[in-house]
């Protein structure tokens, strides 16, 4: 067991939860371990990496060995008391030293392959997602020094086998398991004590005299609040897969206006007039674009290509083809008609927005201009 005294437990009906940590978070351990292995050249057995949430993660390594100018190390997947289809299965990383000045990251046994669009990974290239790749190479380049090169090969040996019992092959990801995690750390909680730590977070800024709020989905939405909208963090609240939990919440509480802020594969469910947004509990994704497309005059050709789609991602692409960019928009409007329909009993119900971003952090749509939005958010 890796040191999880760094970590305060999830409390849940008097039973303390066990934390844990990613694929993102062994994947980057065992790279950073195995350079280090290369430059010191001895065994190495314990490892620590700062998480993209600031936790320090104390893990100990296994199977580590150095041949030369290669080391491979790996560390075991522990998801705490969130026991999914990776608890307990080694991620082993290989780094190879070169003179070439740059890091190449790969994916081996047991890492999958991206094979369609849609996913926010290029075609062809290893499931490791864009945080995990981050923290990856930045690792690495710290302990080789800014003039080393490396390649560095993330696998699973177990990884094909246990893809099975994911969604990967939905997505088109086959072979293997995905490297994911934006934060690096897996909380588990039930979906009550989840909803109520979200609107903890509602309250204290309602106290602090915040009226006005923006609800993201996740990391990706604030992202782009910040670097798109040019809010702070201060405006804004995750809501997770809980639109409608976390409206009526804001509502409960006094808020004066509410933005939605987020990607169509999220938000276009609210349009359909779902509030939980979590695919286990419904996904009319396509069903929806294919509904609004058509009053949009779509054609027929479109409309099919869309619906054969697995993401929305891989649907945006067809739709961009076509010239249909402009359901962005439209939807945006839907989804605060769908909100209003909801508050339509409440007495003084909020302004509420709705802006819509592709995963390259760019704006798609808005139900009314964005800059009306923002400039509206401070006043």
């Amino acid at each position: 067991m890796s040191d999880q005294t760094f970590m305060a437990p999830v409390w849940h009906n008097g039973k303390a939860l066990r934390k844990g940590y990613t694929t993102g978070s062994c994947a980057t351990a065992a790279a950073k371990v195995a350079a280090l292995m290369v430059m010191r050249q001895h065994l190495i057995h314990q490892v620590s990496i700062v998480t993209p949430s600031g936790i320090t993660l104390n893990l100990n390594v296994e199977s580590p060995h150095i041949e030369g100018q290669q080391a491979i190390a790996a560390i075991r997947k522990d998801g705490g008391d969130d026991v999914d289809a990776t608890h307990g299965m080694l991620i082993f990383a290989r780094v190879t030293l070169h003179e070439g000045g740059e890091i190449v990251l790969k994916g081996g046994e047991g890492v999958g392959t991206v094979t369609r669009k849609g996913v926010g990974l290029a075609v062809g290239s290893p499931a490791i997602n864009r945080t995990p790749r981050q923290t990856i190479e930045s690792e690495v380049r710290e302990v080789i020094g800014p003039a080393r090169g490396a390649e560095v090969e993330i696998f699973a040996p177990e990884g094909e086998a246990r893809a099975q019992k994911t969604y990967n092959a939905r997505l088109g990801i086959l072979g293997g398991i995905s490297i994911i995690g934006t934060t690096g750390i897996v909380t588990p909680m039930s979906e009550e004590s989840w909803k109520r730590s979200l609107s903890l977070e509602l309250e204290m800024k309602r106290a602090a005299g915040l009226e006005k709020v923006v609800l993201v989905p996740g990391n990706h939405g604030e992202r782009f609040v910040r670097e798109q909208m040019g809010l702070t963090a201060d405006a804004v609240v995750t809501m997770s897969n809980f639109v409608g939990y976390m409206i009526e919440e804001a509502v409960r509480l006094g808020f004066r206006q509410i933005v939605l802020v987020g990607h169509p594969g999220k938000l276009i469910k609210v349009a359909a007039g779902i509030f939980h947004t979590h695919s286990h509990v419904a996904d009319a994704r396509m069903e929806t674009l294919v509904a609004h497309l058509a009053l949009l005059g779509a054609p027929l050709t479109l409309l099919e290509l869309v619906s054969e789609c697995g993401t929305t991602e891989a649907a945006m692409e067809h739709i961009s083809a076509f010239g249909f960019e402009h359901i962005y928009t439209h939807l945006a409007g839907r989804i605060c008609e769908r909100v209003r329909q909801m508050l339509r009993f409440t007495a003084a119900p909020p302004t509420c927005d709705a802006v819509l971003f592709s995963f390259d952090n760019q704006i798609l749509g808005s139900n009314r201009p964005l800059r009306e939005i923002v400039e509206e958010m401070q006043c």
